[in-house]
C-alpha cells in the first residue's frame, strides 16, 4: 500500500511537470511528450521522490516565463527545499542577467527563492538541528560512489583521488565547467535561451559529482526537452542513459553477493562512461545551437515569428548590455525555417 500510494503521488507531479513543459513554450507545446514518454522516465520515476522537485522546478520554469519572478521564487524555494540541486539554476539566471542586464528580477526571484526557502527549513532546524543538517553532514562527508566519473575511473586503473581531496575536485571541476558556460553563454553571437544555459549548468553538475544515482537524469529531462526538442538526439542521449540504468541494477544484483551472476565492476564502469558519454553529446548539440542558433529547434522552427527565447520571461527579447565581444548591441534576428 505504501509503495501503490506513493506511485500515485508521484504520477501526480509527473503530470504536472508535462504540464508546466507544456505550457512554458507555448508554440511548441509538444514538446513535453518528450518528458511523458522519456525511456529513463518510465523506468526510474518512482526509484525516489526527485518528481516532486522536477514538478517544482517546472513550474518556476512556467512563472519565469510569464514574467513572474516572485512566483517563480516561491516555486524554485520548495524544489530546493525538496531537492538540493535546483539551487544551480540561479547560476543560470545570473549568467543571462550578466548578458541581458535583466537583473530587478533575477534579483527578485533570488529573494523569492531564499525566503521560501528559510521558511520551509527554519522550523525544523530550530525543531531538530542534527538531523536537519544531516542531509548536508552526510554529502560533504561521503566518499567516492556509484556512477561518478570518480568511482569508474578508479575501476578502470586511473589513480583514485584522494578521499580529502573529493569534495575539492568535484567542486573545483564543476565550478570550472559553470565558469566554462558563463563564458560562452557571454560569447556567442546571439544570447542563448534560458533552458539551454539551464540543461549545461545541471549537466555538469551531475557529471562531476560524487555520485550518480539512476534517478538523476530525471533532473534534466524536462530542461532537455526546452533545450533541444529533437527526438534523435534526445533518443541517443535516452539510449545511453538506459543502458546505464541496466548496468547498475544489474551490478548491484551481486553486490556483496557470493557467487552472483552480476554485472564485473569493469563493465560498470564502461557503462558509466556511456551514460557519461551520451549526456556530453546532448550537451554539445546544445552547445552547436547556441553558437549556431540556425540550428536551434525552436529559434529555426518557423512557427513564432518573434521566437526569440519563448520560456526566457525577462529575457526574452531583451537586448544584450554586455558580452564578451563589446557591449550594447541588440539580438540578431533569429532564422527561419531551418531544420536540423
Amino acid at each position: 500500500a505504501f509503495f501503490n500510494v506513493n506511485v500515485i503521488g508521484l504520477l501526480v507531479f509527473l503530470l504536472v511537470a508535462v504540464l508546466a513543459t507544456a505550457l512554458t513554450v507555448r508554440h511548441r507545446p509538444w514538446d513535453a511528450a518528450m518528458v511523458a514518454l522519456a525511456p529513463t522516465m518510465i523506468l526510474g520515476a518512482t526509484i525516489n521522490w526527485d518528481l516532486i522537485p522536477i514538478a517544482l522546478t517546472a513550474l518556476a520554469m512556467l512563472a519565469w516565463a510569464r514574467s513572474k519572478p516572485g512566483w517563480a521564487g516561491v516555486a524554485l524555494g520548495l524544489a530546493i527545499a525538496a531537492k538540493f540541486y535546483p539551487v544551480l539554476l540561479l547560476g543560470a539566471f545570473t549568467i543571462l542577467a550578466l548578458r541581458s542586464g535583466r537583473w530587478r528580477p533575477v534579483l527578485i526571484l533570488a529573494g523569492s527563492t531564499a525566503a521560501t526557502w528559510l521558511v520551509v527549513n527554519v522550523p525544523f532546524a530550530l525543531a531538530n538541528r542534527d538531523g536537519w543538517w544531516y542531509f548536508y553532514a552526510f554529502n560533504a562527508d561521503r566518499g567516492v560512489d556509484f556512477g561518478s566519473v570518480w568511482y569508474a575511473a578508479s575501476v578502470l586503473g586511473v589513480p583514485a583521488v584522494p578521499a580529502d581531496a573529493l569534495n575539492l575536485v568535484a567542486a573545483g571541476t564543476f565550478i570550472a565547467l559553470f565558469v566554462a558556460i558563463a563564458v560562452l553563454a557571454l560569447a556567442t553571437r546571439r544570447r542563448p535561451r534560458l533552458a539551454q544555459i539551464a540543461f549545461l549548468v545541471i549537466a555538469a553538475f551531475v557529471l562531476s559529482g560524487k555520485v550518480y544515482s539512476p534517478q538523476y537524469v530525471l533532473w534534466l529531462v524536462p530542461l532537455a526537452a526546452m533545450a533541444r526538442p529533437r527526438w534523435r538526439d534526445f533518443l541517443i542521449w535516452q539510449a545511453g542513459e538506459v543502458v546505464y540504468f541496466a548496468a547498475i541494477w544489474w551490478h548491484l544484483a551481486g553486490y556483496d553477493v557470493d557467487d552472483a551472476k552480476a554485472l564485473g565492476t569493469e563493465l560498470y564502469a564502461v557503462a558509466t562512461f556511456v551514460h557519461v558519454a551520451a549526456t556530453v553529446f546532448f550537451a554539445a548539440m546544445i552547445i552547436r545551437d547556441m553558437i549556431h542558433p540556425k540550428h536551434d529547434p525552436v529559434r529555426g522552427d518557423g512557427i513564432a515569428a518573434d521566437a526569440d527565447d519563448p520560456g526566457g520571461g525577462p529575457f526574452d527579447g531583451a537586448p544584450d548590455v554586455l558580452t564578451l565581444a563589446g557591449v550594447s548591441r541588440p539580438n540578431p534576428e533569429p532564422r527561419r525555417n531551418v531544420r536540423s
